[in-house]
């Protein structure tokens, strides 16, 4: 059994307080950075964590919706998507200079990253408003989405992600969180469902379909409330299943 080296990525900035002890567990980091949640005092705190511990920085944009978290879709127009998405990315990366730090990818939020899923003229606003920052940096995107085909024939580097603590669709859409079996807490069920993931390139969806997948970036939510137990626990577990988390 060959050794396998995997991302484990996070989204922080969100209001949880709980970067510091995430920050630890985890190879990269996606910070809120105002869109759903995030504000400048926020943004340099986790800037500066994740700096710390050596754990790569990512922009998390969003649709401009803190009411709702980001997680509710929105009928907005293209040119005021752009303007708000460059906007949070601007802030963000200015925050970034100023502590010396690096961007390592850009990750969109809830229910704008839902929705380019099949929404192919939405990735292509999304695409527009994030290429001036793209030099060097990768895109964080769904296997054979809508998002990563844009993002690919833009020439942007892509890293396919998967979702350690969230139950899939057939279509691998993520099931709705407004349904009971949305969200996988237990620690040795998310091990699991990331093992099949990680070794065989498939997923078991919520109505027991296998389903091809591809990711090497593999994220557990920072809000979830177990989070923090799931990450302890895979650090445990992984080295014996011969995986690695990056660092």
């Amino acid at each position: 059994m060959k050794q396998i080296s995997i991302d484990i990525n996070s989204d922080i900035g969100e209001g949880q307080g709980n970067e510091a002890e995430l920050l630890p567990l985890i190879s990269s980091c996606s910070i809120a950075c105002g869109g759903h949640a995030g504000d400048t005092e926020s943004m340099e705190s986790c800037i500066a964590l994740a700096r710390q511990m050596g754990v790569k920085i990512g922009a998390h944009p969003s649709y401009p919706d803190r009411k709702n978290f980001g997680r509710n879709s929105m009928n907005i127009s293209a040119e005021k998507l752009v303007h708000s998405i460059r906007d949070q990315l601007s802030d963000f990366i200015t925050i970034l200079n100023h502590q010396q730090a690096d961007l390592h990818h850009i990750k969109p939020h809830g229910a704008l990253y839902n929705d380019m899923l099949q929404n192919r003229v939405l990735a292509e606003t999304f695409i527009s408003a994030v290429e001036p920052f793209m030099d060097g940096v990768k895109l964080y995107a769904p296997y054979n989405s809508a998002l990563a085909i844009v993002a690919d024939q833009h020439k942007m580097k892509v890293s396919y992600e998967a979702f350690a603590d969230r139950n899939y669709n057939k279509d691998l859409s993520l099931v709705s969180r407004s349904k009971p079996d949305a969200l996988i807490t237990s620690p040795q069920a998310v091990l699991e469902h990331l093992i099949r993931m990680v070794r065989l390139d498939e997923v078991r969806t919520l109505q027991g379909d296998i389903v091809p997948i591809k990711a090497s970036t593999y994220c557990i939510h920072g809000d979830t409330a177990s989070a923090l137990q799931i990450l302890t626990y895979l650090v445990e577990e992984l080295p014996g299943q011969r995986i690695s988390i990056e660092k």
